[in-house]
């Protein structure tokens, strides 16, 4: 273990991002009354190109109009790669009230993308004197995104959150798929001639959750496209919990109850940790290092574990 610690993620609920186009300002209030913890209104790909100035002046008009509450506020900015994320940016900064929380870059594939951003943010935030510094949130949806992966999650101290965007990833991979998230068809082995579908999103997601970890931002699922498939987003998100993911999006408002139970700590789950930990408290105090608990052993390593189900219970719970 180095001797450098790994730092803390941010402090904020964040187990559902919910979704919709910045260019259906109808949706925004129904957002603002839902149960989702973060808000990401989208400039990019939901936007039609001759729609994209009245969606970024929505968007707008939203941070300082509409009540969010204690959600976090993100906007989804148009990717690097086109004419539009320069007003973006320059819009949100100057124009966006003091409620935006958070600027979702989309597409990055390397440090330097972030920079880019970053540079322009900082700049207008000095000339604007913008009280509070608004955060990042990043999705990695190429080859070259997963294999920048670390470099990214250390590129800007204004980095929150980091996803994973199953389409656009799968394109730039030459993924033999149309699926947006989960298992996939082709994807299996045999076994006893039986089939069995691993989760082929795997190692990418390990990979950015190892990466968000060692620097301190939150590793979040990306979009699970079938909406109407209740079953296979719950075993998708709960694939990602157990991987050391803290949330996952919702491009429908009824992904917004199914992300927030799998991603809220079950009442048993928080119960046996605070026994775990009272458990290892005992033990110290009889000067050991480990005990016995239901049956199994838990020492210094299970008070982390332990710690990591409460810290998630205790945020949540406010």
């Amino acid at each position: 273990m180095s001797f450098r610690l790994q730092p803390a993620p941010p402090a904020r609920p964040n187990r559902c991002q919910l979704f919709a186009p910045g260019s259906r300002a109808a949706l925004f209030p129904k957002m603002a009354a839902s149960a989702a913890d973060v808000i990401n209104l989208d400039l990019e790909d939901s936007v039609a190109p001759d729609d994209k100035a009245e969606a970024r002046a929505n968007v707008i008009a939203a941070s300082h109009d509409i009540d969010w509450g204690q959600k976090t506020l993100s906007v989804r900015i148009n990717g690097l790669d086109t004419a539009w994320w320069v007003r973006d940016v320059v819009d949100l900064v100057e124009q966006a009230g003091p409620r935006l929380d958070r600027i979702m870059i989309p597409k990055v594939g390397c440090a330097a993308d972030v920079y880019a951003v970053d540079a322009i943010v900082t700049g207008l935030e000095r000339q604007t004197g913008r009280s509070r510094p608004l955060a990042f949130e990043v999705i990695i949806e190429s080859a070259a995104g997963i294999t920048h992966v670390a470099e990214i999650a250390a590129s800007s101290p204004r980095l929150e959150a980091m996803s994973l965007g199953a389409a656009d990833f799968a394109a730039s991979m030459g993924m033999q798929t149309t699926g947006i998230g989960g298992t996939q068809e082709n994807y299996y082995m045999l076994h006893d001639g039986a089939r069995h579908w691993p989760d082929p999103w795997h190692w990418a997601q390990a990979a950015m959750v190892a990466a968000c970890r060692t620097h301190g931002v939150l590793p979040v699922d990306g979009p699970f496209g079938d909406f109407s498939d209740d079953d296979g987003f719950i075993a998708q998100a709960r694939r990602s919990a157990t991987l050391g993911m803290v949330g996952k999006w919702a491009i429908h408002p009824r992904q917004v109850a199914l992300a927030n139970a799998v991603f809220t700590p079950s009442e048993a789950a928080v119960t046996e940790a605070r026994e775990i930990l009272a458990a290892m408290d005992a033990a110290r105090a009889r000067g050991e290092g480990a005990t016995v608990y239901k049956g199994r052993l838990v020492d210094i390593a299970s008070i982390r574990q332990a710690e990591v189900i409460v810290r998630q219970a205790d945020l949540i719970n406010g």
